[in-house]
């Protein structure tokens, strides 16, 4: 799985013009599962979200994490972060898993996510055209795999 978390002041996501979720401060995750991808991925990259240290401190130092703040997440789901770019200008998105392991484990991502944060995990719809909007706070983006563990 590959994850872009961005740290927000606030972020949204809207499908044919209706708003499907919002959020306040707090993280807004871009979620993509790739062929061969389990359980095991979906549990080391919950926790690492839950406990990612990229909230600022009394100190303006990034020491406390979404659960520290009592922040609040927003979980979208994103084929394209599978995109391969090795050949050519165009992306290839082979690795990108087919709707049969993608939307079960985007769910068990989200479900594992509430249980290591003690809150509700927002959502877009999987599969739709989906407009996201966000407030970037730092700017502060990290990105995860969960096969390089890092």
């Amino acid at each position: 799985m590959r994850l872009v978390i961005q740290r927000v002041k606030h972020a949204s996501v809207t499908v044919e013009g209706k708003l499907i979720s919002s959020i306040g401060k707090g993280l807004m995750v871009l979620v993509g599962v790739e062929n061969g991808d389990t359980e095991e991925d979906a549990q080391w990259i919950a926790s690492k979200t839950a406990g990612m240290r990229i909230f600022d401190d009394e100190n303006g130092v990034m020491n406390r994490s979404v659960v520290d703040i009592d922040g609040e997440l927003l979980a979208i789901s994103q084929f394209t972060l599978t995109a391969s770019t090795k050949k050519g200008n165009r992306p290839s998105y082979i690795r990108a898993a087919g709707h049969e392991l993608a939307i079960p484990m985007y769910e068990k991502y989200c479900s594992l996510l509430e249980d290591a944060a003690g809150r509700p995990v927002l959502k877009g719809i999987f599969g739709a055209d989906m407009k996201v909007e966000l407030l970037n706070d730092g700017p502060v983006t990290i990105i995860i795999d969960s096969r390089l563990k890092e």
